[in-house]
């Protein structure tokens, strides 16, 4: 029974040592002197703040792109004990002790190293010798430029590796296509396909770029699956399922899942929520969840209440009014009605406080039992400290006089009757019976006298003048197509009206009716409402001085200073080598015209290499150099600072055509052994160049050693250089 025991057991496995080699180069290459320098470097002063915000659980919203990136980057501060405890506000700020460098720069300096035995395996999928994909491989590794973004706290090191992830997923499983289809290695390919491409995409939204390459491939490998008779209908479609079910459900259900885990973990109020609805702040734990709890959910007759604009940028607003008239006279000469100024008024305050009026009755308070307020209702709204009706009439607002003013009346005794009557209209209502409801409506009010609609005009236009404390100017809109944001309110606070006497009404406290509003907002809710504003939230752009143009970054006509010690010559740049750039731009033109020529001559019945390598061409030029195309082409439709981390991505695809070329040209160019020989040697002696730049600015790259004054200058090598030399 016990016989196996006799016999030693042996486990056999094979070792790629060149992956092993190239893995371990990598990662010496990555982690050496990670913690060099403990100064906040670039961008990390970007990055660092939200990483402290995940580790206070406050709620952010970043503008640059989905959470995936920024919680990896948590995820080191996290296991490195990071309290979130540090002030992010100046490169070159030292660290201080409970700041964990090594471990928050660590994942992004996995990532690169990873990228150098992930380069060498896309090459070996593509069906190119050993010794290319050897090369592409220390290319990558070579590259100043990729080790100077993966040693700091930055994303783009993260978004490559999950690229070049995906793409060599997708190129294994092809590979497994026709001899192991539906086997575990091609579902586990397929799938990791899938997964990478959604991270890259929730890391940063350039990954879409690649991702939908991927996509193209994919559906041009099926097109040709269709003609191949060899396999059944139902055959076509498992795999159609399979595809779609690997490439783009399980993607969009994991980048659903990066939101899921992001606001579940961000689940505090803080700065960035004012931003976001006021349902959206009221799930929020603290700030206005704790102003709104205990309030009454359904509007009714004699409610008092806040109305905040729904557009809420570039600043929240709530509907206002105070006891100033506006002037009888414009600046401009133009007259108005000198009735009582409404504004939206960016603050909390007592003068935001209306109350809704049942026009048919006298009364201000609610009602027993109390009567809700519905979609096409007919309401008054009171301002609650003066006591009178929100008005609007034939006359120009200040600012916009192509619209009409907004004013709470006041009775002059002249020919001007008051003219207060307002519609509700439910924007969001499930049906036109639906209950305004606090928070949860969005509401448009029209006057029913002229159908204007009541708008904060001011969120899109100057400021009123200082007889309007420079509030925001609110109108009543004539042409009121559509339901664009400034024109549509909700109830922020509410209670219900008991008094009847002004100052009693004043001090009333909240209804002790007790509501959840963070459980009538469900996930999908807050995710549609937090991708919308990362998809529409614009900051001021505002040109940077290592801003650059998309056209400067394939000569490497700029660079970036990252940081420069306060003392000594050393600093650190985002540099390229110059010779690996260089030669992926010869590598481009040379695939291109190599290309064209190819087809030119194809037209014309003459195949000058054999169809087996045309085809293997033709592949290596869709991924590389398609890879490249589309991760660099659309910075040129795109209206934002640019800088020239952002091509980094193109960059990576581009260096990975060079020995695709360069194996092309030595196997069907170079005919003759004596040729053959020569070409290896110039190969050698170009590889001995790109070492050499890469020795030569590691010292930009490391930050160490400082470099004396006549080094630095000496670095210099194009005057659109910028080397930072301190003054004697």
């Amino acid at each position: 029974m016990l016989g196996f025991l006799k016999e030693p057991v042996v486990v056999t496995a094979k070792i790629n040592v060149n992956l092993v080699a190239l893995t371990v180069m990598g990662l010496i290459s990555r982690l050496w002197g990670l913690c060099y320098p403990r100064a906040v470097v670039f961008d990390e002063v970007y990055y660092g703040q939200f990483v402290s915000l995940y580790m206070k659980r406050i709620f952010f919203v970043d503008d640059s792109g989905p959470p995936f990136g920024h919680m990896l980057l948590a995820l080191g501060g996290y296991l490195g004990g990071f309290d979130g405890n540090f002030l992010w506000n100046r490169i070159g700020s030292d660290y201080s002790m409970n700041v964990p460098v090594w471990s928050l720069r660590l994942l992004p300096a996995l990532a690169g190293a990873l990228c150098v035995p992930l380069a060498y395996q896309i090459l070996v999928e593509l069906h190119f010798s050993h010794c290319a994909a050897l090369g592409a491989a220390l290319l990558i590794l070579l590259e100043n430029s990729l080790i100077t973004q993966s040693r700091f706290m930055l994303l783009e090191s993260i978004l490559i590796f999950f690229i070049l992830l995906a793409v060599l997923s997708y190129l294994k499983f092809f590979n497994l296509q026709k001899h192991s289809a539906f086997s575990g290695s091609w579902w586990f390919w397929l799938l990791l396909t899938g997964v990478a491409s959604s991270c890259a995409v929730g890391v940063k939204y350039m990954g879409l770029f690649t991702y939908m390459l991927l996509l193209a491939i994919a559906g041009l490998h099926f097109w040709h699956m269709i003609g191949d008779q060899n396999l059944s209908n139902v055959s076509l479609l498992c795999h159609f399922l399979a595809r779609g079910l690997a490439l783009i459900i399980i993607p969009m259900g994991l980048y659903l899942s990066f939101f899921y885990v992001h606001l579940a973990l961000l689940y505090r109020s803080g700065p960035h929520d004012q931003i976001m609805t006021s349902a959206f702040q009221a799930s929020l734990e603290g700030g206005l969840a704790r102003i709104t709890q205990g309030q009454p959910l359904e509007v009714a007759y004699g409610s008092q209440i806040t109305l905040r604009n729904v557009l809420g940028k570039p600043m929240q607003c709530w509907l206002h009014s105070h006891t100033n008239t506006y002037p009888i006279r414009y600046e401009n000469g133009r007259g108005s009605s000198h009735q009582q100024q409404v504004t939206c008024y960016p603050f909390k305050d007592v003068n935001n406080w209306w109350i809704v009026k049942d026009p048919g009755m006298q009364q201000l308070v609610v009602s027993n039992p109390p009567r809700p307020v519905r979609h096409g209702h007919i309401v008054q709204l009171v301002h609650g400290i003066t006591t009178r009706y929100l008005n609007t009439h034939d006359v120009a607002a200040p600012l916009s006089p192509h619209s009409q003013e907004v004013s709470c009346y006041i009775d002059y005794n002249i020919s001007m009757p008051a003219q207060n009557l307002w519609r509700v209209e439910i924007v969001n209502r499930e049906s036109d019976t639906d209950v305004w409801k606090t928070i949860l409506s969005e509401v448009r009010f029209v006057h029913v006298n002229t159908s204007a609609v009541l708008k904060a005009s001011g969120l899109s236009g100057a400021s009123l003048p200082e007889w309007g404390y420079r509030q925001l100017e609110v109108v009543g809109e004539k042409l009121s197509k559509g339901y664009h944001q400034s024109m549509v309110w909700n109830v922020e606070e509410h209670r219900y009206g008991k008094s009847q006497e002004q100052k009693e009404r004043e001090v009333e406290l909240h209804s002790p009716t007790q509501i959840d509003i963070s459980k009538n907002l469900s996930f999908m809710a807050k995710f549609t409402e937090l991708q919308w504003k990362i998809l529409t939230l614009k900051n001021e752009d505002t040109e940077h001085k290592y801003s650059s143009s998309a056209l400067d970054w394939i000569t490497m006509d700029t660079n970036i200073a990252y940081w420069l010690h306060p003392t000594s010559g050393a600093q650190i740049h985002l540099l390229g080598n110059v010779a690996t750039w260089a030669s992926a731009n010869a590598a481009a033109v040379v695939y291109l015209c190599l290309s064209l020529w190819y087809l030119l001559r194809r037209r014309r019945k003459i195949y000058d290499i054999p169809e087996d390598a045309w085809q293997l061409w033709m592949s290596a030029g869709g991924v590389c150099g398609g890879g490249w195309a589309v991760n660099y082409l659309p910075f040129f439709l795109m209206e934002k600072t640019l800088f020239l981390y952002h091509y980094l991505p193109a960059l990576t695809f581009q260096i990975l055509l060079i020995p695709v070329v360069l194996q092309h040209l030595s196997d069907h160019l170079c005919r003759s052994v004596l040729l053959k020989s020569m070409f290896s040697a110039l190969i050698v002696a170009w590889f001995s160049s790109v070492y050499f730049v890469y020795c030569t600015f590691s010292p930009v790259t490391y930050g160490q050693p400082a470099l004396s004054l006549t080094e630095l200058k000496a670095l210099r090598w194009k005057d659109t250089w910028n080397i930072l030399i301190r003054k004697q």
